[in-house]
């Protein structure tokens, strides 16, 4: 969340934000709320300090009467500090309450938007690929190789999820050692997480955990949930700590099972392995010092752009819309793959996105760092996908697809997969 202080004094800056996130919050009433808090810490503090004095008082000789008094005066004190602690404690709670519904500010040259049309491209590795022969999507590709199963994955388990397998297995493994060997190269730590987060740390991360609107599955009467990003888990892995920054950022990275409510619409644009309730991804997280940020986060994107041309797959960059930027990021980059089975014609799809939150999150989980002068500060941190594994299966079968309905291997990963191409048997 941002700073209390700074939302009361930047209020005309935080509504203009609001506005162009096209969210709801009352900056205002945070305001209000927090001239109440310091109130109620001024009257608090001074209640302390009476106490204080009184058991001052109490020490050495004295008259009986004199005695009775300041005890008196000091259960008084001890009464009334409970009171208002109590009135603090509700105040706070409904300060962070109402300043969890404010996004972070935007960064100044992050579009002004609100749909994936007002995303802004700012690079693009190479044109779509193009064939001398109709290109199938990825979904008849995978049938007619019996790469993946839908049809017995929604009798099992329900539509939107699926079945891999025979060489899709492979190639799912491959992917995935092929992004953690590129950032095990760039010094991230490898790990691979949990699959559940407790809910105050999905919360403190910048999801909702419950609700119509959340894309979370909750586990019911547990106080936990299934995680839809390793995002989640490496966020909390520091949660309430203070970190050694003097080194440099600390890197990591996450190998996760992603878990979301919500598959998407139905239609072209979410069949198949587009957006399933559940797949494998590898993020990378990161927290680094306030003037680190912007970029540590250019070099999110780099790895991403490096692990995309290495697969040899056609993308463009995209840096993306105040609308569409969700409420912990400062600034997100989407990469986007050339998908030819996407539409009549083929279009691009979204494969990676990589966020600087500064200290959104930090500030909300807390988590700290000292700096050079040895004050205490929030740690700002940073998000990037290496590979959503499905996503990327679909940009390697159609990108890579051949007129006899055989599927070529990118060079980067025959090391991994053991084979060059996948044929009908």
């Amino acid at each position: 969340m941002l700073d209390f202080k700074f939302i009361k004094d930047n209020l005309d800056a935080i509504r203009e934000n609001i506005k162009n996130r096209y969210v709801s919050a009352d900056p205002e009433k945070v305001a209000d709320l927090y001239d109440q808090r310091n109130a109620v810490l001024q009257e608090l503090e001074d209640l302390r300090r009476q106490r204080n004095e009184n058991a001052g008082k109490m020490k050495g000789k004295l008259e009986p009467e004199v005695r009775q008094g300041l005890i008196a005066e000091g259960k008084a004190l001890k009464e009334k500090i409970a009171e208002v602690e109590g009135r603090m404690e509700g105040l706070l709670a409904e300060l962070m309450e109402a300043a969890k519904l404010i996004p972070n500010m935007a960064h100044p040259d992050a579009p002004v938007g609100k749909e994936d049309k007002d995303n802004l491209e700012i690079h693009r590795s190479a044109d779509p690929t193009e064939f001398s022969f109709k290109p199938k999507d990825h979904v008849e590709l995978a049938e007619e190789l019996d790469l993946v199963d839908f049809e017995n994955a929604a009798r099992v388990s329900g539509s939107k999820f699926y079945y891999l397998k025979n060489e899709a297995v492979l190639l799912e493994l491959a992917l995935t050692r092929y992004a953690l060997d590129v950032l095990q190269k760039h010094g991230f730590m490898l790990t691979i997480t949990p699959d559940i987060a407790r809910e105050e740390i999905v919360e403190g991360v910048g999801f909702n955990p419950r609700g119509e609107e959340s894309n979370i599955y909750n586990l019911e009467g547990t106080g936990t949930c299934l995680v839809g990003t390793a995002e989640i888990t490496l966020g909390g892995y520091y949660a309430g700590q203070m970190i050694d920054l003097s080194k440099g950022p600390i890197l990591m990275a996450g190998v996760s099972h992603c878990f979301r409510r919500e598959a998407g619409a139905a239609g072209q644009y979410s069949k198949g392995l587009y957006r399933v309730h559940q797949f494998t991804k590898i993020e990378m997280f990161a927290y680094c010092k306030a003037e680190e940020s912007d970029d540590l986060h250019m070099k999110l994107r780099a790895i991403e752009e490096e692990i995309f041309n290495g697969l040899e797959i056609p993308f463009r960059v995209v840096d993306t819309c105040t609308g569409d930027l969700g409420g912990p990021a400062y600034r997100k980059f989407d990469l986007e793959a050339w998908m030819p089975g996407r539409g009549d014609e083929g279009d691009w799809g979204e494969v990676t996105s990589t966020s600087n939150c500064t200290d959104y999150q930090s500030r909300r989980l807390g988590i700290r760092y000292k700096d050079e002068d040895g004050t205490n500060r929030y740690a700002h941190t940073l998000n990037g996908t290496a590979i959503a594994v499905s996503r990327g299966i679909i940009a390697l079968l159609e990108n890579f697809q051949q007129e006899d309905g055989s599927i070529r291997i990118p060079e980067k990963l025959v090391p991994y997969t053991g084979f060059k191409e996948i044929h009908r048997s």
